[in-house]
C-alpha cells in the first residue's frame, strides 16, 4: 500500500511539473501569436529614420567607388538616413588605435557618400565584450574609470576624423548597470559638444517584468534589460537601436509577435526627443539562439508596424535598424522596401 501511495504521489508531482513547465509556454505562445494578429495601420511605414549596420570592409580598402554607387541605388529610396560603419573594435581599455590603422579609409567614404547620398549619415560603430568578474580577461570592464575615460576620448577622435556620430555597442550588457549609464553621462555632452550624434545598440526588454534576473538565476545568461533601464538609456542618448533577434523562436508568428511586443515596451519607455530603432534581422545564421526560417524580415516588419500601430501610431521619432549589410540578401531588401522602407513617392 504504502508502495503504490508513493508511485501515485510521484505520479501526481511528476504531473504538476509538467503542467507547470508546459502551461506557461503554451500561454506565451498564444500571446505571441494572438500579437501578431489583424491589420497595421497604413501609415505605419518609415518616417525616414532608419538605419543600416556596415562592416568593417568600408573603412579598411575592400570597398571601392562602385561599391559606394551601388550602395547609393540600394538606398536612395528607402528611409535609410543613417550609416552605421564598424570603425572599432575598441581596444579592451577604451582606445581605440590611430586612424591609419582602426579605419585608414574613413574620409574617402564620408566623402564618397556625402557625394553619393547627400542626406545621409555616417557614424563609427564602436564596441567590445563586456567583462564583470574579478580577474575575468578578453574584454571590456566599464567599471574601471579609466577604461570610461578612453571611451570618451576615442568618441572625439572619431568625430574628429569626420564621422557624424558615435554609435556605442557593447556587449553583454547586463540590466541597471550604473557604470554603463556613468558612460553615457560623460559620452553624451562630449559628443554633442563636437556638433555629433550619439547612438547605442541594447538588449531586448524583459518580455515579464524581471525575466532577466530570473534568467540569470537560471542560466546564468543575461538575455534581457528591464525596461525601466531601456527608458535610463534612452533619455541618455539621441538614437537607441533595439536588437530584436536571436530570440530562438522557431517559428516566424512567435517571432512577428514577439517583436510587435518589443516594439511596444520600447516605445512605453523611449523619450519623444530620442529615436528608436528596431532591429531587422538581415543575416541568416542557424544556431540555438537564431533561427532564419522565423526570424525573417518580413515577420519583424510585420510586428514592427503592429507594435506601432497599437502604442504610438503618431511616433515620428521612430525607425528601423537593419543588421547587416553584407549577409543582406535580396529578399531581406525587397522585404524591408515592400513592407516598411520605400520613401512616399517612390
Amino acid at each position: 500500500m504504502a508502495r503504490w501511495t508513493l508511485r501515485r504521489t510521484g505520479k501526481w508531482v511528476a504531473w504538476l511539473v509538467a503542467v507547470a513547465i508546459v502551461l506557461p509556454v503554451t500561454l506565451a505562445a498564444t500571446a505571441l501569436r494572438v500579437g501578431y494578429a489583424g491589420a497595421a495601420a497604413p501609415d505605419a511605414r518609415t518616417r525616414g529614420r532608419d538605419a543600416l549596420w556596415l562592416g568593417h570592409a568600408w573603412v579598411d580598402g575592400r570597398r571601392d567607388a562602385d561599391d559606394v554607387t551601388a550602395l547609393r541605388r540600394r538606398i536612395e529610396d528607402t528611409g535609410i538616413r543613417d550609416l552605421y560603419v564598424h570603425a572599432g573594435p575598441l581596444e579592451h581599455d577604451g582606445t581605440l588605435p590611430p586612424a591609419r590603422k582602426a579605419y585608414p579609409r574613413a574620409r574617402w567614404l564620408i566623402d564618397a557618400v556625402h557625394r553619393e547620398l547627400p542626406r545621409v549619415r555616417v557614424h563609427a560603430w564602436l564596441g567590445d565584450r563586456l567583462v564583470y568578474e574579478p580577474g575575468e580577461r578578453g574584454g571590456l570592464r566599464l567599471s574601471d574609470a579609466a577604461a570610461r575615460r578612453a571611451i570618451v576620448a576615442s568618441a572625439r577622435q572619431v568625430l574628429a576624423d569626420g564621422f557624424a556620430g558615435v554609435h556605442l555597442d557593447v556587449e553583454p550588457l547586463h540590466s541597471d548597470n550604473p557604470d554603463y549609464l556613468r558612460l553615457l553621462d560623460r559620452l553624451a555632452p562630449a559628443v554633442r559638444a563636437r556638433g555629433g550624434i550619439l547612438s547605442v545598440a541594447v538588449h531586448q526588454i524583459d518580455p515579464l517584468p524581471h525575466l532577466h534576473t530570473v534568467s540569470n538565476a537560471v542560466t546564468g545568461h543575461r538575455k534581457w534589460i528591464s525596461q525601466r533601464f531601456f527608458g535610463q538609456v534612452a533619455r541618455r542618448v539621441d538614437q537607441i537601436a533595439l536588437m530584436s533577434y536571436d530570440t530562438a523562436l522557431p517559428v516566424e508568428s512567435l517571432y512577428g509577435g514577439y517583436v510587435a511586443q518589443q516594439t511596444r515596451l520600447a516605445l512605453e519607455a523611449t523619450p519623444e526627443r530620442t529615436d528608436l530603432l528596431m532591429g531587422l534581422p538581415f543575416f541568416h545564421t542557424d544556431d540555438m539562439g537564431h533561427h532564419a526560417s522565423a526570424e525573417t524580415v518580413r515577420a519583424a516588419v510585420r510586428g514592427v508596424r503592429l507594435g506601432l500601430t497599437r502604442e504610438d501610431r503618431g511616433r515620428r521619432r521612430f525607425g528601423t535598424a537593419l543588421y547587416v549589410d553584407f549577409a543582406a540578401t535580396e529578399e531581406d531588401w525587397s522585404a524591408y522596401g515592400s513592407g516598411w522602407g520605400a520613401r512616399q513617392g517612390s
